[in-house]
């Protein structure tokens, strides 16, 4: 095969995880998108809210590690195909739900096929960027970023004016998606081959990091601060935004979620950049820069007094908080090298995990002081981004998995 030929074919496996994750992540919006919707079929509180998204990170923050972990040792190439088609359970489940209970199990089938798809997808991504790490990373970032950005668009026109049966007719997405997988799973097993086979000519030295233990613990440890600061911001966007909305200008249920598309959108858009930018000047200036940089723009939110200028603000912090998770995780793949799957299911698992019991907490505070105080309390969060100080310059250098 010509190198002309790999480089093409390597394209069109990240092009087709991007659209794997963008399907994948609009499927998981879609349980955001309807809150509102569910907020009035099923009396639910802000606090019952805020733990269906608890449960929904929960289920899948808790298998990601072990996923991870697992394909370092035994690769899954169909891995992608079968955590789609509990996805695809979850969503049916989801549109028949008549009760808070079926609603909880519905979103508990997502986060599984969340959990499977996420770690081995993220490492299929890493192996498919021909040492490009930062720029398959965003792509494959954008893709679920851009589906995500998709839920509430979906949510405003068909949910809302046709009611929640009507998610069943999206299931046709994740179940053409499975069968789009099948051709990239054994493109990934026939890579995972080639990658055994390269390996077993070379020096049998396992791969070690060009760090001290003490130097990857600390570092690692700040990283996982960044990520609790980022995605617990995140998840008051995530999960109340609609409702900060609604309940600060009086809008209604569609008009906010055009809204929330915006901000969606405003995420795919910055997770684009922030990749290649890390691969061109390193990725501790992209944390630096997304993270503590975001930091004036969430301060100011919850005073300002206008609909336009809230949507503005929200979609600067869209723009810059989201350029941050593909720098963060290639650069503890960075730090680890040869545990990308590992890495990827811890950070994708944490990340998620935070969310989800931030979620949780932030609707007990939302319905006893208002969710105008969540944004509050919230918007100091960025600030945590200082402690990127403490990370060590990474030295440019390709490490040997391709």
């Amino acid at each position: 095969m010509t190198q002309r030929t790999t480089e093409k074919t390597t394209f069109l496996v990240l092009a087709a995880l991007a659209s794997f994750h963008a399907f994948n992540d609009l499927m998981q919006s879609l349980i955001m998108a309807i809150y509102p919707n569910i907020h009035i079929t099923l009396s639910l509180s802000m606090t019952q809210i805020g733990l269906i998204t608890l449960v929904y990170q929960i289920s899948s923050s808790m298998f990601q590690p072990i996923v991870g972990w697992y394909a370092d040792r035994r690769p899954q190439p169909y891995a992608l195909p079968f955590g789609m088609f509990l996805t695809l359970c979850g969503l049916c489940r989801l549109a028949v739900a008549a009760s808070y209970a079926e609603t909880l199990f519905a979103v508990v089938l997502i986060g599984m096929g969340s959990a499977i798809f996420h770690p081995e997808a993220s490492r299929l991504a890493y192996y498919a960027s021909g040492g490009r790490f930062g720029m398959a990373q965003s792509l494959f970032q954008v893709g679920g970023n851009f589906g995500t950005s998709i839920g509430p668009l979906v949510a405003a026109l068909f949910i809302t004016t046709y009611g929640q049966k009507m998610l069943l007719a999206f299931a046709a997405i994740p179940a053409v998606t499975i069968c789009l997988m099948f051709p990239v799973s054994r493109w990934y097993k026939r890579r995972l081959h080639l990658i055994e086979e390269r390996r077993k000519n070379v020096a049998k030295t396992p791969l070690k990091s060009p760090y001290p233990t003490r130097t990857i613990v600390i570092s690692l440890c700040v990283l996982l601060i960044l990520i609790f600061s980022k995605y617990v911001y995140w998840s008051s966007l995530g999960t109340f935004y609609q409702f900060y909305l609604m309940d600060k200008f009086h809008i209604t249920i569609q008009q906010a979620q055009y809204c929330q598309f915006l901000f969606a959108f405003s995420v795919a858009a910055g997770t684009m950049i922030g990749g290649p930018i890390g691969d061109r000047f390193g990725r501790k200036y992209v944390i630096w820069v997304s993270i503590l940089g975001v930091a004036p723009f969430t301060l100011a939110l919850p005073h300002v007094q206008t609909l336009l200028a809230t949507c503005v603000l929200s979609v600067l912090i869209g723009l810059i908080l989201s350029s941050a998770f593909s720098a963060i995780l290639i650069y503890a793949q960075e730090l680890l090298p040869g545990k990308i799957g590992m890495i990827a299911g811890l950070f994708f698992g944490f990340a998620f995990g935070i969310a989800g019991i931030s979620s949780g907490f932030l609707g007990g505070v939302a319905d006893r002081y208002g969710v105008d105080t969540v944004y509050r309390v919230c918007s100091y969060l960025p600030l945590l981004g200082i402690t990127t100080i403490f990370l060590p310059n990474m030295r440019k250098k390709k490490t040997e998995l391709m």
